[in-house]
């Protein structure tokens, strides 16, 4: 284990739970756990500078995405500039997902708004799917990917070409991109995917996570440098979760993903059963997920790290997390009862948003359509979710 490029010393387990405060060990540094992991989908976290990450936002770690380098600029190219870190100037720990994820948002999902959740969130507005280049080609297919057992064949949503996608080029593609944390090649499904289909998918992740394996320790230079995680699935089937997490736990893996569709009421039993299975010593990665109450429940169930699109997501619309005597509340900013309110925007926060700026003021930003406000609604909404979690660490430890 000392040798490996990717390692976890767990620092204290919460009486009672899962959960655990501890340490994943990388080569560009360590990250203190439980930690909200920062996404910069395409090598960049949207309206934020790398520097705001680090004296703003103070996250220990960020993921991209590999679909999305792929496509844009090129894999070859961030391997050119010398990896993710250099050519974003990410100097901290860095993930890079499989591209599983969009296997499931260009196939199962696409033209649905079917998210990761499965009760009353399937949209009926077909805009919630993904942009593509061709709504005849959308119209035609039905879906803008094929998965077969080798691998899947989909089109690009930026100009409708095709592309292929296998686990030994997933990994191929991540080993050129240059991240500390690469993920194995899996096949994320819909929540409303039948049993038969969720065993087929499931099987079918095993395997590719074998052929990820294999396909990684046949770089040498990027075993050296870069760690593998292997992804848990099975849906919302308890059954199928103990089972995914009992193989992949027999495989040479640094670390874990929980990935896939899950119901929010059964999301901590989920987690419970999969992380009951898993290696202590290794971490453990809820893909995909991470509103403060579900990170709640992930780290009271073993998770370490969790990443999300929300916070900047629901930023750029005008929307900002705050803290209410009734929990975590989404506050709409272009709601007309702020264009007046000269409060801070979340008053038990002291982000520089926070200390700085007032609810009216970025409302105003917003109604204008000035660039500022998605730039410190997405400091603010960051910074939240980045130092609630780093507080259940705190809480781990003074238990």
């Amino acid at each position: 284990m000392a040798d490996r490029p990717v390692t976890f010393e767990t620092i204290k387990k919460q009486p009672g739970t899962l959960g655990r405060a501890g340490v994943i060990h990388t080569p560009h540094g360590d990250i203190e756990t439980p930690a909200f992991v920062v996404v910069g989908t395409k090598g960049t976290v949207k309206s934020l500078k790398p520097e705001d990450m680090r004296e703003y936002v103070g996250n220990q770690v960020a993921l991209a995405n590999t679909y999305h380098l792929f496509l844009q600029p090129g894999d070859e190219v961030v391997q050119e500039a010398g990896g993710l870190h250099t050519f974003a100037n990410w100097d901290m720990p860095t993930i890079t997902d499989s591209g599983g994820f969009q296997v499931f948002s260009l196939g199962a999902a696409f033209g649905k708004g079917v998210t990761k959740f499965a009760k009353g969130e399937v949209l009926a507005d077909e805009k919630a799917g993904l942009n593509v280049y061709s709504k005849k080609l959308a119209e035609e297919h039905g879906k803008l990917c094929v998965i077969d057992e080798e691998g899947v064949t989909f089109t690009s949503h930026l100009d409708g070409s095709m592309h292929r996608f296998t686990a030994e080029r997933s990994i191929e593609i991540q080993h050129n991109i240059g991240a500390d944390i690469i993920i194995a090649f899996d096949e994320c499904t819909s929540p409303t995917a039948d049993r038969e289909y969720q065993i087929e998918a499931m099987e079918r992740t095993h395997r590719w996570a074998k052929r990820s394996i294999l396909a990684h320790k046949g770089n040498y230079e990027a075993l050296k440098k870069q760690g593998l995680y292997g992804v848990v699935q099975g849906g919302r089937h308890l059954d199928l979760r103990q089972q995914s997490a009992r193989t992949l736990a027999d495989m040479d893996f640094d670390g874990f993903g929980i990935g896939g569709s899950f119901s929010k009421e059964d999301l901590g039993e989920s987690l419970r059963v999969v992380n009951e299975i898993l290696p202590e010593d290794k971490p453990r990665h809820l893909l995909g997920i991470g509103e403060p109450e579900d990170i709640v429940q992930g780290v009271a169930h073993g998770c370490d790290t969790f990443d999300c699109v929300a916070p900047t997501r629901i930023a750029r619309t005008g929307t900002i997390y705050e803290m209410t005597n009734e929990g975590h509340k989404r506050t709409n900013l272009l709601n007309s009862t702020y264009k007046r309110d000269f409060s801070k925007p979340d008053e038990s926060c002291d982000c520089y948003v926070c200390t700085n700026y007032t609810k009216a003021y970025l409302a105003h930003l917003f109604r204008s359509q000035e660039m500022l406000g998605a730039h410190l609604a997405s400091l603010h909404n960051l910074y939240y979710i980045v130092n609630f979690t780093k507080k259940l660490r705190e809480q781990i430890l003074q238990s």
